[in-house]
């Protein structure tokens, strides 16, 4: 039997997500990848942008573009760090918020839709097989 090509099959299952993502956002002027630095921000709020770049797993002009359009939309707000002139602390405003909580909700579908085609076993499987990609791979 040949060798399953990992990588694509991985590819191809976030390239899908991402498409059903926009489908039910971008109606909202939202893309996927903008929720994802709305998402990141509400679970940790007032972050310094660098760490925003770590939890996207991105890169940092990748980021900046995409605060800046969300900056432009008041749905973010970017302050000096208190500590060091060099960085941003960014958070969502209440805008933002506001947002961020009706899109979670637009997203309930998807999230269960990808749930309901695993059981809890193959879930957790799942989850710590791709834990152990992102983790050996950055070594």
């Amino acid at each position: 039997m040949k060798t399953p090509n990992i990588a694509m099959a991985l590819r191809e299952a976030y390239l899908t997500m991402h498409r059903q993502t926009n489908v039910y956002i971008l109606k909202y002027g939202i893309t996927a990848d903008q929720f994802v630095c709305m998402s990141i921000l509400n679970e940790h709020h007032d972050i310094t942008q660098q760490e925003l770049v770590r939890h996207a797993t991105s890169d940092p002009n990748t980021i900046r573009a995409m605060l800046l359009l969300l900056e432009k939309r008041e749905l973010v707000k970017r302050v000096d760090h208190p500590n060091d002139g060099r960085a941003w602390v960014v958070s969502l405003t209440k805008k933002g918020k506001q947002l961020y909580k009706k899109l979670d909700e637009e997203l309930i579908p998807v999230r269960q839709k990808m749930l309901s085609m695993f059981s809890m076993k193959e879930l957790k499987s799942m989850y710590e097989s791709l834990n152990i990609i992102s983790r050996e791979l950055n070594k």
